[in-house]
Parts: C-alpha cells; sequence; structure tokens
C-alpha cells in the first residue's frame, strides 16, 4: 500500500485508497453512514426515486433518466457499478460528473468521517449523493446496491420506491428464499409513500411489509399493467394510460416489466413532474445503457449481457432464442465463485457451442479452471480435435478468452459474452483499445 499517498490528489488516488482501508467489502449496516451522513446535513430537496430488484434495476433507472431528461429536467443518476470508468456511476443531465466534481465530494465526506471506517461503497455512496445534493437537481434516481434494507443507498427517504424483480442473489447476505429477499428489498418503502412492484410474483413478505408500515403499494396487474403487439404497446395505471409507446430501445424480453414501473412511479410523481406522451415516447426510443442484451454491429454479432444469476440467465437464453439462426454460439463468461454458475449454465447450454471462460481480477472470482468444473458438473460436453462441434477453453481474462473466441467464429456466428460485470468491462476496455 506504500505507493498509495496519504492525501490523495487524483480521483485515481481516491479510489485505490478507499479500496484499501476498510476490512470488509461489504459491511451490512447503516449506523455508520447515517452518522456521517447527518454530519454532512445531507438531504435533497427535489422528489426521490430509488430502485432495488435482483434483476432490471440499471434498465429501469435509464429509463427514467431518458424520459424525465426529455421533459426538461434537470436530472441526477447514481447507478452502477462502473464498466471503463467510475465516473459513470453519477451522472447529472445525462453525463458521467467530472473527476473535481467527484474529488470535491470525496473532500466533503472525508472531513466529516473522522474516526469512522466506511467500506468503499459506503464512501462513494455518500460522495455521490453530496454531490447530487449539490447541484440544484430537479429529480433524483438512485439505484441499491444489494438489498435494501441494509444497502447504504437506504439512508435516504425516496420519494417513490421500486422494487424491479425478486430473485434468489447474494444469499449470504439476503437469505436463501424469494421471500426472506423479497423482506430485505422491501426495506426501501416508506410510509405513506409509493412503492412500486413490477415483479409478476411479488414475495407475500414484500406486500406484508408495504402493508405493515402504511406504504402506498402498486402491484402490477393490480394497480398497473401492460398490453402490447408487435408494434407497439399501452400502459395502464390507476388514473394514467399511455397508448401507442414504442418498445424500448434496451431489447430483451422483460423490459416491459421494467418500463412499465417507471411509468408507474412517473404516474405516482405526475403532480411534481409531469410528464408528456411524446417525452415518454421519445424517452423509450433514446434511451442507452451498456451491457443490457447489448448487441454491436458489425460481424460476427457480439452481445454483451451482464447476466450474473440464474433468472437473468433465463432472459438472456429467451433473447437469444429470439435473434434467428447462427451457425454456431461462443460465450465469453466469468463470474464470481458464490454465484449459482451450475443454475446460470442450466439456463444457457443448450444455446452454446463453445465456451471461452475467463478468470477476473478478483480474489473472490472463479478461475476459468473452476468455471470448466462447474460447467462439466453441468452436463456440458466439450469435443477434441480442430473440428470440434463444441468446446471448452480456459482463459487468464476475458480479454484473452475474447480475442480466442473472435479468431475462431465465422462471420455468421455470433459470440455473448456475459456473467459478471468485469467480464463485460473487460471485452468493452478491449474494444475500446481497437481489438475488434
Amino acid at each position: 500500500m506504500s505507493n498509495i499517498p496519504a492525501k490523495p490528489v487524483t480521483l485515481a488516488d481516491w479510489l485505490a485508497l478507499l479500496e484499501s482501508r476498510h476490512f470488509k467489502t461489504i459491511d451490512m449496516g447503516l449506523d455508520r453512514v447515517v452518522q456521517v451522513k447527518d454530519r454532512l446535513q445531507l438531504q435533497f430537496d427535489c422528489p426521490v426515486i430509488m430502485v432495488a430488484g435482483t434483476n432490471g434495476k440499471g434498465s429501469t433507472c435509464a429509463m427514467l433518466e431518458s424520459i424525465l431528461l426529455r421533459a426538461g429536467y434537470k436530472v441526477g443518476l447514481y447507478i452502477k457499478p462502473h464498466f471503463l470508468d467510475f465516473n459513470e456511476r453519477a451522472r447529472i443531465g445525462g453525463e458521467s460528473a467530472s473527476d473535481a466534481a467527484l474529488i470535491a465530494s470525496f473532500e466533503a465526506v472525508e472531513a466529516q468521517r473522522g474516526d469512522i471506517s466506511l467500506t468503499y461503497f459506503e464512501f462513494t455512496t455518500l460522495a455521490i449523493m453530496h454531490l447530487l445534493a449539490e447541484a440544484k437537481l430537479d429529480v433524483v434516481i438512485l439505484e441499491v446496491g444489494l438489498g435494501g434494507r441494509l444497502d447504504a443507498v437506504n439512508i435516504v427517504d425516496a420519494d417513490v420506491s421500486i422494487v424491479t424483480s425478486v430473485d434468489i442473489d447474494h444469499i449470504e447476505y439476503l437469505g436463501d428464499t424469494r421471500e426472506k429477499i423479497g423482506f430485505e428489498k422491501a426495506g426501501i418503502f416508506r410510509t405513506g409513500k409509493t412503492a412500486v412492484c413490477s415483479d409478476p410474483v411479488p414475495p407475500q413478505s414484500l406486500i406484508d411489509h408495504a402493508n405493515a408500515i402504511g406504504a402506498d403499494l402498486w402491484l402490477l396487474g393490480r394497480d398497473f399493467n401492460y398490453t402490447g403487439d408487435k408494434q407497439q404497446w399501452n400502459y395502464g395505471g390507476r388514473g394514467q394510460r399511455r397508448n401507442a409507446l414504442g418498445y424500448p430501445s434496451l431489447r430483451g424480453a422483460n423490459q416491459l416489466l421494467n418500463a412499465s414501473a417507471a411509468l408507474a412511479a412517473l404516474e405516482a410523481l405526475r403532480d411534481r413532474l409531469p410528464v408528456s406522451a411524446q417525452e415518454v415516447r421519445s424517452g423509450f426510443v433514446m434511451m442507452d445503457l451498456p451491457g443490457r442484451f447489448q448487441v454491436l454491429p458489425g460481424q460476427p454479432l457480439v452481445i454483451l449481457d451482464v447476466a450474473h444469476n440464474p433468472h437473468a440467465a433465463a432472459t438472456l437464453a429467451q433473447n437469444l432464442d429470439n435473434m434467428g439462426f447462427h451457425p454456431y454460439t461462443y460465450a465469453v463468461f466469468g463470474a464470481m465463485l458464490d454465484k449459482d454458475i451450475e443454475g446460470i449454465v442450466a439456463q444457457l447450454k443448450t444455446r452454446i457451442d463453445h465456451w471461452c471462460l475467463a478468470a477476473l481480477p478478483l480474489p473472490r472470482a472463479a478461475s476459468g479452471e473452476q468455471l470448466k468444473e462447474r460447467l462439466l458438473e453441468a452436463g456440458v460436453h466439450a469435443e477434441q480435435g480442430a473440428d470440434a462441434q463444441s468446446s471448452i477453453l480456459s482463459f487468464d481474462s476475458p480479454e484473452l478468452a475474447y480475442a480466442n473466441a473472435l479468431s475462431r467464429a465465422g462471420e455468421n456466428d455470433r459470440i455473448v459474452v456475459f456473467g459478471s460485470f468485469l467480464t463485460v468491462a473487460g471485452v468493452m476496455a478491449a474494444r475500446k483499445s481497437g481489438f475488434h
């Protein structure tokens, strides 16, 4: 750690220092964060929308941001993790925050922290909230990190809280059933405030908690819904309809669930943040969010998707099935060792011919060989020889795995890069440096 300056100057210095400090990567509980929040006198003078969920929360945040920007509002967004630059996590008016703005907020948190130890996530969350609070915004959108109840983002009382989906993930922190996880995610709901859930089968624990605290719960199928055909779709809420909408520019089978949740939130806030029909339409069409079934132009076709649990992998499988015929599908796949790797692979193994497995630059990541063991246990078969119709190869990084897939794929084949954010980020970085 001797190369980390005692008084950081650059953003890179700050991030290196924060990564070295706290003895835990994840330290559940809000007491320490709330103390620093109070010292900072951190509060928002505008509507706040908070979004949690196993999958779909990033997409929902991006939809809300895009629509509200088209409506002329000054929008602040906290979204994570980042792919290439930390600055991606904080957006004001649709643009990533500058190094200087982030450093100023890091210094503000450091000045008030005293002897309170904060994790990297807690410190950066406080810093980005401070940055957004100082920016004189019309609306703030906050993406929850892990769970909800004990997540650092939950130190703020949101005007509208959204839970997009509830499925099994982060078992060691959130529990091993949908009911336990649903209760954790419902922890972002507030008494007397709007609570939206777009999961088609919400856990009873989520409903019970919302009712117990007196939140105004909006459920998909009861309080809001959507219908559609191949050309367009319609939203219906408690007192508002949005008809003849174009499909979101984000591809994927679940995006109408996310879009409906976004419109339910906007309906609940329509007296404070009115949005026209045209602004909704253009917002869905113009939005952009990397790594969510992102299909890149060129041949072979390259798809980037941060599917890192079985629920998201099932959606990815459905989206791949809807793409039409490709002779071979190559996968660049990397994951954390604590993920349900067999469950992820089970959803996709019949769609993938050649696996290029990638080790990731984190101690808790699975190595290429560990991933190969999990694939074989999940029933993936590999042939030997140059003309093999199926294969499993291991590599030391996503960049090397991607290079191998590119070298073998024909122009009519496709390469799907999925798993951890770090897998997708590694390939994004390789492509940015000119490796296509």
